[in-house]
C-alpha cells in the first residue's frame, strides 16, 4: 500500500507542476485518481454489480423519475451552454480559428473557467442514464458505445479543466451541451409514455446530429495543426482524436440500429408476401397481401412503433 501511495503522490506532484492555479483547489481537481476511481467504479457498477443485483428482481417503474431527471438535464445543459456562451462564444471574444487560453482573472474569463468545471461535473450526472437502464433491466441498451462514451468523458474533461479551462477547447463543451439540450428533451418526451411516440419520429436525426457534432469538433480542433496558434498541440490531438473515436462509434451504432431495422422490415415484408406502397411521416397506408387479405398499417418513422390491424376483405 505504501508503494501505491508513493506512486500516486509522485504522479500528482508531476501533474500539478503545470496546472492552472485557478482550479487547483477545486473539487476533484487535486489529482486524476479520484475521477479515475469514479469512472472505473461506474463501469464495474453498470456492467457487473448492477445486472447481478437486478438478475432476480423485477424492473423498477421509473417513469416519473425519468421525466424529472431528463428535465433537470435539459435545464442543466442549457445553463452550461449559456455560461460558456457568455464566457466568450456569444460575446465575440472567442474566435473559431484560434483561441488561446486566457489565464487572467477577467470576469468573462473566470466565468468560462467556472463553466468548464461545471461541464466536467455534468459528465458525472450523465452516469444516471446507465444506472436507470440497469434498474429497469434494459441491459441491451448498455452497449459498448454507451459505456465507453460515459466512462471516459469525465477523465477526458478533467485534463482540460486542470490545464486549459478556457480557450479553443471550450468549443467542444459549447457544442456538446447544445446537442444535449435536444437529446435530453427527446428522452424526457419518450419517458412520458407510448402516446408520445408519434411525436418522436426524429430520433434518427438526433443520432445524425451527434455525428455532425463530432465532425465539427474534429475540424475545429485539427485546423490548429496547420495554423499558428498559442494553444497546446497536445490538447489539439486529445480533443480531435476523441471526436474521431466517438464519430465512428456513433456511426457504428447508427448503422447497426437504423440500417438493420430497415433490412429487417424489408425481409419481413418479403417473407409475408407484402407489396407495400410505402410508409412515411406517420401516415397510414394500405398494404395488399397475396392471400386477398387487406392490412392497414399505421407507421411511425425510424421504427419507433408500427401498429398493424388486419381487416377481412
Amino acid at each position: 500500500m505504501a508503494v501505491i501511495a508513493n506512486i500516486i503522490q509522485d504522479v500528482n506532484k508531476y501533474l500539478n507542476k503545470y496546472q492552472d492555479p485557478r482550479t487547483a483547489d477545486w473539487f476533484l481537481m487535486s489529482g486524476p485518481f479520484p475521477t479515475l476511481g469514479i469512472c472505473l467504479s461506474y463501469i464495474y457498477l453498470v456492467k457487473v454489480i448492477g445486472p447481478k443485483l437486478m438478475e432476480n428482481r423485477k424492473p423498477f417503474n421509473l417513469k416519473n423519475t425519468l421525466i424529472i431527471y431528463n428535465f433537470a438535464q435539459v435545464v442543466f445543459s442549457a445553463w452550461i451552454f449559456y455560461q460558456i456562451g457568455l464566457g466568450g462564444w456569444f460575446t465575440g471574444e472567442y474566435s473559431l480559428r484560434c483561441q488561446p487560453v486566457d489565464y487572467s482573472n477577467k470576469p468573462s474569463t473566470i466565468r468560462m473557467v467556472h463553466a468548464s468545471w461545471w461541464y466536467f461535473f455534468s459528465k458525472f450526472t450523465e452516469f444516471f442514464d446507465t444506472i436507470f437502464f440497469v434498474l429497469r433491466k434494459k441491459n441491451d441498451h448498455i452497449s459498448t458505445l454507451h459505456v465507453i462514451h460515459h466512462g471516459i468523458m469525465p477523465m477526458s474533461v478533467w485534463f482540460g479543466v486542470k490545464y486549459t479551462p478556457g480557450g479553443h477547447s471550450t468549443f467542444f463543451g459549447f457544442l456538446n451541451t447544445f446537442v444535449h439540450i435536444i437529446m435530453y428533451t427527446y428522452y424526457m418526451l419518450s419517458a412520458m409514455g407510448p402516446h408520445m411516440q408519434k411525436y418522436l419520429w426524429w430520433k434518427k436525426y438526433l443520432t445524425s446530429l451527434q455525428m455532425v457534432q463530432f465532425v465539427a469538433i474534429m475540424v475545429h480542433a485539427f485546423q490548429l495543426l496547420f495554423t499558428e496558434c498559442n494553444y497546446p498541440r497536445a490538447f489539439v490531438w486529445w480533443i480531435g482524436m476523441h471526436a474521431v473515436m466517438f464519430f465512428f462509434l456513433f456511426k457504428e451504432f447508427y448503422n447497426h440500429t437504423y440500417n438493420r431495422n430497415q433490412r429487417r422490415l424489408k425481409a419481413e415484408r418479403a417473407k409475408n408476401g407484402i407489396v407495400s406502397n410505402g410508409c412515411a411521416n406517420g401516415h397510414a397506408v394500405l398494404d395488399e397481401k397475396k392471400n386477398g387479405a387487406t392490412k392497414l398499417s399505421e407507421c411511425y418513422v425510424n421504427g419507433s412503433s408500427e401498429i398493424h390491424r388486419r381487416m377481412k376483405s
